[in-house]
């Protein structure tokens, strides 16, 4: 259950298609429900539609919806809460789908929630659905982010309503019955921010597909590469474009994004401040064949995020034996390993240390193939999507027999 399921950028959507593909080929039935946007999946994965307002959809964000639109007061809320600056998808998607599932209950042994965190969700045990959650991360941390990257009063305070719904989201991580997480971070961070249970809790890592590979053809001299998106401040991309611009002024650099940004966003106004509008390249809507392209093209990549849950981009770049400078924070060192094996590791926010560590590893190449060759040995050893399936299995088996056996104290 996912209620947006974006294929390309975004963990969501990457995590449902390649879970639901591992799950299938070890003999499992699997259905994807999803809001849009629609994920893509595999041969053999069936998806069933749970369609929403769409009112976040490119390039109309925000949109206003005609009166024949609505089919139900599902929809009225979803509009109404839109209307006063509130986020209303993980909420209203799980009112939809329990509409849904009251007709089908009796197909599935178990729901797998991927951070919906709605109480619509945990309703589906009263059907006799088993339901366990993926937390990737607690939005906690995106808030606070977002809350001191505002400019004004005005704009903190319409965050707060936009956040609102974590409100609820904690409520149901601490009632799950089985919460899965990617990362000791995240764990530890659910449990503070959230008040999970971490007795409720298992870490399972994710995986990196195996289009992800080295390159066949010489990296580009001077050519940086980061993977974040760019207009949200938690992902650090203006500390990058600071110190890229730094760095600019002695070295003959390109960097490319692989984003879409906000027209007219922050990020496109902090390239035009900084004058480096013709050394920056947006990369968007490719394949993952051209992305893989792209990841290995470069000499060295960056993830100057200020948190991350997991960080895939992180183990997939590691898999195209790209060298990384990336921060220290959240789960990327688990993801990245010892200080200097596969990255160097910089503390976020700090423009002038990201600079030196970019510099210093652009000026050692024998360094760099050294710690791409690390990166990959790392990634095909610890970060397996038939792994994260096998140990999901797992976790399936577990919560079924655990509500059964509440069901039979029940009685």
């Amino acid at each position: 259950m996912s209620y947006r399921s974006k294929p390309h950028c975004g963990g969501q959507g990457v995590y449902v298609r390649h879970l639901s593909r591992e799950l299938t080929a070890l003999g499992h039935t699997v259905e994807v429900f999803s809001g849009q946007p629609y994920p893509e999946l595999d041969e053999g994965v069936a998806l069933t539609k749970v369609p929403s307002l769409d009112l976040y959809r490119e390039p109309d964000p925000f949109r206003m919806v005609w009166p024949w639109e609505f089919r139900d007061l599902i929809d009225a809320q979803e509009f109404a809460i839109m209307c006063t600056a509130g986020f209303p998808e993980p909420r209203t998607f799980a009112k939809r789908l329990f509409k849904v599932m009251k007709t089908r209950k009796d197909d599935f042994d178990v729901v797998h929630d991927n951070q919906v965190l709605a109480h619509g969700i945990l309703k589906l045990e009263e059907l006799g659905l088993p339901v366990l959650t993926t937390v990737h991360h607690p939005i906690t941390f995106d808030r606070r982010v977002d809350i001191a990257a505002a400019p004004t009063l005005r704009k903190k305070l319409s965050l707060r309503r936009w956040y609102g719904f974590l409100r609820m989201q904690g409520s149901v991580v601490r009632r799950a019955r089985w919460i899965l997480l990617p990362s000791e971070s995240s764990a530890r961070d659910a449990a503070k921010d959230f008040g999970a249970d971490p007795a409720k809790m298992q870490v399972i890592p994710l995986g990196v597909d195996d289009c992800f590979v080295p390159p066949t053809e010489p990296r580009v001299p001077g050519r940086l590469v980061a993977m974040a998106s760019a207009d949200a401040p938690m992902k650090g991309i203006a500390t990058l474009l600071e110190a890229f611009a730094k760095l600019r002024t002695e070295r003959d650099l390109e960097l490319l994004l692989v984003t879409k940004p906000t027209p007219g966003g922050r990020t496109e106004q902090l390239i035009d401040s900084l004058g480096i509008g013709e050394h920056v390249r947006f990369v968007n809507g490719i394949s993952d064949e051209e992305l893989v392209k792209v990841m290995g093209s470069a000499e060295l990549a960056c993830v100057p995020s200020l948190y991350e849950g997991f960080s895939l981009p992180t183990a997939e770049l590691m898999a195209c034996e790209t060298p990384l400078v990336v921060s220290r924070t959240g789960a990327i060192p688990e993801v990245v390993g010892p200080e200097g094996l596969c990255a160097d590791m910089v503390t976020p926010g700090d423009v002038g240390e990201l600079a030196n560590a970019i510099a210093a590893l652009l000026d050692d190449p024998e360094r760099r193939a050294r710690m791409g060759k690390a990166g990959r040995a790392r990634a095909q050893e610890l970060f397996s999507w038939r792994a994260v399936a096998k140990a999901t299995a797992a976790a399936y088996e577990h919560v079924i027999a655990d509500y059964e056996k509440d069901h039979h104290a029940d009685r």
